[in-house]
């Protein structure tokens, strides 16, 4: 274990052995942080935070803040971060409220860039990318793989679906399906996210029954309903599908269309 002598750690803290922890920064109490995590200087933990293994923290990041809501009320709420994330410098992550669950949570493998801000309740999969300053605001769900792009800002309660894609400067107000790219003001699904996909690893034939799923979404004027519909037909011949299914029909404040 490597901690600075000005850095400032809570009894009721709980750091593995190879932890390494900068000058000035504080860990508060119930931080429990696992093993190979690098906290950069200046960093500021400030309570009930759950910190996996191998993740990197930068510097002025504030991490396990109080939510920043009304209806919070001082009640034991909690953060939790998976394993092998990068939080550049100075981004912020709330813990939930009573209200939202009492849990905000991060998974694996995420990217945060600089200034990123994720508010309570908040619940990000796997392997996310965030760019610089973009804002989730509370209960929103951002599923595996997603990527949102510099200066993006997502509204409450919204889903961003697995796979897609947000441009930068774009206001989400509505949610995204899986697979999808949104873009512009205001925000309009533009095509399917193929170079991500390609990137991950789909085959042609996938890619091209999502883009057809993209038409009879976007193009044909069915109604989601009826769109749904055809899409559980063509689900039969590509089992990819099914993940946009799930997004369109787990939809409650409607979809970017």
């Amino acid at each position: 274990m490597s901690i600075d002598s000005s850095a400032r750690i809570d009894p009721k803290a709980e750091i593995d052995f190879d932890v390494t922890i900068g000058p000035w920064t504080i860990v508060g109490p119930n931080v429990q942080i696992g093993s190979g995590t690098v906290i950069d200087s200046h960093v500021m933990i400030r309570a009930n935070t759950k910190i996996g293994k191998d993740n990197r923290i930068f510097q002025f990041s504030s991490v396990g803040e109080d939510p920043a809501d009304k209806k919070f009320e001082g009640e034991q709420t909690w953060l939790e971060i998976g394993d092998r994330n990068v939080l550049r410098e100075g981004s912020n992550l709330h813990r939930g409220t009573g209200f939202g669950g009492g849990l905000t949570r991060v998974g694996n493998d995420n990217l945060l860039m600089p200034y990123v801000h994720i508010a309570h309740d908040c619940i990000v999969g796997n392997n996310t990318i965030f760019a610089n300053n973009v804002g989730i605001s509370g209960h929103v769900e951002v599923d595996d793989w997603a990527i949102l792009g510099g200066y993006a800002g997502v509204n409450q309660f919204l889903k961003i679906g697995a796979h897609a894609m947000v441009g930068g400067v774009t206001h989400i107000d509505h949610d995204v399906p899986a697979y999808m790219i949104v873009s512009g003001q205001p925000a309009q699904v533009r095509a399917v996210n193929t170079i991500g996909l390609e990137r991950r690893g789909f085959d042609k034939p996938t890619i091209k029954q999502l883009r057809a799923a993209f038409k009879v979404i976007y193009m044909r004027g069915h109604s989601l309903q009826d769109a749904i519909a055809q899409l559980n037909i063509m689900r039969e011949d590509c089992e990819a599908l099914q993940l946009l299914i799930d997004s369109l029909e787990s939809s409650t404040k409607g979809i970017h269309r």
